[in-house]
């Protein structure tokens, strides 16, 4: 007789609004892709021109698809067609600059400055377990930052759309910084941290509004506030941002103007093609996966995906393709050799067939809060039904990703009929072996962390894992030029690994959350002083070295780095006898 978990997850599976009861959809027709617009597909062209008339030395294809309009697009793409062309059919390097310049306003210039409500340079009860001056004086720099990193949409925006890529939004956000011009779904949670570190509520506020707009526009929180960010989602962490709001302001009106979100929020990552379905000897278990709305190349990336795909033979082996690309966008981590079924050979990216460990803990995580905050709005059916979730899936998670040998939760691979939600059945050769940060994710909530017992197994897993090195977690164990592996580590990384073992009844698992906590702050500091500028990753062999690898230029600001640094700061603190410097 299956148990009661098991009852719930059959009962969960036949009344979710898009679960399939019969046959199997395809994988290019089951989600609909995001129509493009005359805009932005002149932008694409316009990129491809600008490859080949500047050539590929510091060429960022992001920066063409954030421009916008002077006039209309008409007007623009005749005067485009006008230019004069050289004998391989490419705009003299000169002449294109001219055009850009004549047609359309820079990249960001639709996004305005503006000083946040809540900021002041020093704010009361700021960081009160920090005794060190030098910590205290570098932390109120990053706690600086967010006015440098403050914008609001620029009205033209919402006059003109079809002007611009960008997006319209109703509130002032935080940007990550550099390249990265817009508000980002997932960085926002870790800015939100350092926000509320920095005791701005009404900022952090206001970036939960923008992301909820978003999601009630478009059925899902986009990756980014962009048309082209459209096509697919980003770690869902929105419950989370909520959460750690209401524990700060204890705001109950606000918990519930964002409840109806959430839910629809749930519906988009556990129905479709987004849920899959496990069946083991007892249970049927409904986990989650990435699964990008997309088909074609990425516009922010085209010309980059373009070439990938340059040697795949077929029109639908490109698709397939693109949307594994796509798709590993969605999931945050663009990209690493977890995604790859050859880790020399990018183009075997097989993301939509992987059940990652970190979503479901994200969509657990999810569920929690959401049965929290039915009980804050007095909706006990909410409650009810959401703990009743948590409970199915936290069950998938210790069955289908827990590894005992190893103390650690894998990824699982799907079998070949991975597009459909039948047949599939667990076998726990499936497990990718391999180690990579995410397999400690766990920790981070409360069902895991915990468990004194457990946590104790996972920190010497984790101790002994190859991971921890000098400056802080690696990403994984893969040294392969991508930049979510190694060498390279992430703030959100350390911080959710970290917190995790913080919380824990484990004084072995404390020590080793300070041991890291204490290494990437040290990283952090170093690169601040050489550099002037924090940095969205770090070489964690290299104290005070940022981190390099994948398809741009490492970049500056930087949101999550700042916003993690002072939420460690804040639980942490830094004793004044402590050295800062890299030992």
């Amino acid at each position: 007789m299956p148990d009661a978990l098991c009852s719930l997850s059959l009962l969960l599976l036949l009344t979710t609004s898009f679960a399939f009861t019969t046959g199997c959809p395809s994988r290019t027709s089951a989600m609909p892709t995001v129509a493009s617009t005359p805009l932005l597909t002149f932008l694409e062209r316009l990129q491809e021109a600008a490859l080949a008339s500047f050539g590929p030395r510091n060429f960022d294809p992001k920066l063409y698809v954030d421009l916008s309009l002077k006039s209309d697009i008409e007007t623009v793409e005749r005067a485009f067609a006008d230019l004069p062309k050289s004998s391989n059919g490419s705009v003299l390097a000169g002449d294109l600059e001219k055009f850009i310049a004549v047609h359309f306003g820079g990249a960001g210039d639709d996004l305005v400055s503006v000083q946040p409500a809540d900021f002041v340079p020093e704010p009361e009860g700021f960081l009160p377990r920090v005794k060190n001056p030098a910590v205290r004086a570098w932390a109120l720099q990053v706690h600086a930052l967010w006015r440098n990193l403050s914008r609001r949409v620029d009205d033209a925006v919402r006059e003109r759309p079809d002007w611009h890529t960008l997006l319209p939004l109703p509130g002032p956000v935080i940007i990550p910084g550099s390249r990265f011009r817009e508000v980002y779904y997932w960085d926002s949670y870790w800015v939100i941290r350092g926000l509320l570190a920095s005791k701005m509520y009404a900022t952090a506020k206001a970036i939960v509004t923008n992301l909820v707009y978003l999601l009630e526009q478009y059925g899902h929180v986009l990756n980014g506030a962009r048309v082209y960010y459209t096509n697919r989602s980003q770690p869902p962490l929105l419950s989370a941002m909520i959460r750690a709001i209401y524990e700060r302001t204890h705001d109950v009106e606000f918990v519930m103007k964002c409840l109806p979100a959430l839910l629809k929020e749930h519906e988009f990552w556990t129905s479709g093609l987004h849920q899959i379905t496990i069946q083991d000897r007892q249970c049927s278990h409904n986990l989650s996966r990435y699964y990008a709305m997309w088909d074609k190349p990425r516009p922010e990336s085209f010309t980059i995906d373009k070439e990938s795909a340059s040697n795949i033979s077929g029109t639908s082996e490109k698709q397939k393709f693109y949307r594994e690309v796509a798709s590993t966008a969605e999931s945050g981590w663009d990209f690493s050799t977890r995604w790859m079924r050859n880790p020399e050979d990018f183009t075997t990216l097989a993301t939509t067939s992987i059940i990652p460990v970190d979503l479901n803990i994200y969509i657990l995580r999810m569920e929690l809060d959401i049965s929290f905050f039915g009980k804050v709005a007095g909706n006990h059916n909410i409650a009810k039904h959401f703990l009743e979730a948590s409970k199915a899936r936290e069950k998938a998670v210790s069955t289908i990703f827990w590894n005992e040998r190893m103390g650690q939760w894998h990824d699982y691979w799907l079998g070949n009929s991975s597009s459909c939600m039948e047949g599939q059945h667990w076998d726990a050769a499936k497990q990718n072996q391999n180690v990579f940060a995410s397999n400690f994710i766990p920790l981070w909530i409360d069902v895991f962390n915990s468990d004194k017992n457990l946590v104790d197994k996972v920190a010497k897993s984790l101790r002994s894992s190859g991971l921890l090195h000098p400056a802080g977690i690696a990403t994984s164990l893969t040294n392969s030029s991508q930049q979510w592996d190694f060498p390279n580590g992430w703030a959100p990384l350390q911080h959710m690994i970290a917190e995790g073992l913080a919380r824990s009844g484990s004084s072995e698992a404390r020590s080793l959350a300070e041991d890291i906590f204490i290494r990437w702050i040290r990283t952090n500091y170093v690169g601040y002083k050489k550099t002037g500028t924090m940095h969205e990753k770090y070489d964690v062999e290299k104290c005070g070295e940022f981190g390099g690898g994948g398809e741009y230029v490492p970049q500056t600001g930087f949101g999550w780095s700042n916003g993690v640094v002072l939420a460690f700061l804040e639980e942490f603190g830094w004793p004044e006898d402590r050295k800062i410097d890299c030992q």
